[in-house]
């Protein structure tokens, strides 16, 4: 189950998500694996806070409603969340560990679902998250960072590229060309075989 980033082409996969499947299924050869992309809209319009938050909150529940639903109809399937930029934004927030809003977006508390049952983690392999925003980013756009629950946190990795200024901390701003590299710079490999050594 895959989150694409902000626009990114090729939905509802993305490029980075259509990397990272094809790399799960070299390495988990005679195995089945389904790949699902999460059908939100990865807006650009972070202007609009409101609706962007709205974009988002949509995306954590379809990925949580998906889990739920694969949990209860298929049990022993072994569900793989992962997500690029914003939809590590999105992979990240349906596994949270409770999502406080600063005092200003109260306002908006209304649309934070809640935290994935913990009992469900059982059926999630692995959680992987490519080029996700740094805590400064989210922060300074006035978004809770991703914390990830307990029940999860080992299950979890992270990729950025030295000098992606998303994810290395870096003041906000538009991303550079290094944000671009994940699709193609061997990591969706890397996380592949994570993902491998736990199924």
């Amino acid at each position: 189950m895959f989150a694409r980033g902000t626009i990114e082409p090729a939905p509802p996969l993305g490029l980075t998500g259509l990397s990272f499947v094809e790399a799960v299924r070299s390495q988990l050869p005679g195995k089945s694996v389904a790949a699902y992309g999460v059908p939100y809209p990865a807006s650009d319009q972070f202007g609009n806070r409101l609706k962007f938050a709205r974009t988002v909150a949509d995306g954590v529940r379809t990925t949580q409603n998906r889990v739920k639903y694969l949990s209860a109809k298929c049990p022993g399937t072994k569900v793989v969340l992962g997500g690029y930029s914003q939809g590590a934004v999105v992979a990240g927030y349906a596994v949270h560990a409770g999502l406080d809003l600063p005092a200003q977006y109260a306002a908006y508390d209304r649309f934070v679902p809640p935290p994935l049952p913990a009992s469900l983690s059982r059926n999630v392999a692995a959680i992987v998250f490519f080029g996700a925003p740094s805590d400064r980013f989210i922060t300074d756009i006035g978004a809770p960072p991703v914390r990830v629950s307990t029940p999860y946190r080992g299950k979890t990795v992270r990729y950025c590229v030295a000098g992606d200024t998303i994810c290395d901390g870096s003041p906000v701003g538009g991303p550079n060309a290094l944000h671009t590299l994940y699709s193609v710079n061997g990591m969706t490999l890397d996380a592949a075989r994570f993902i491998a050594r736990r199924a």
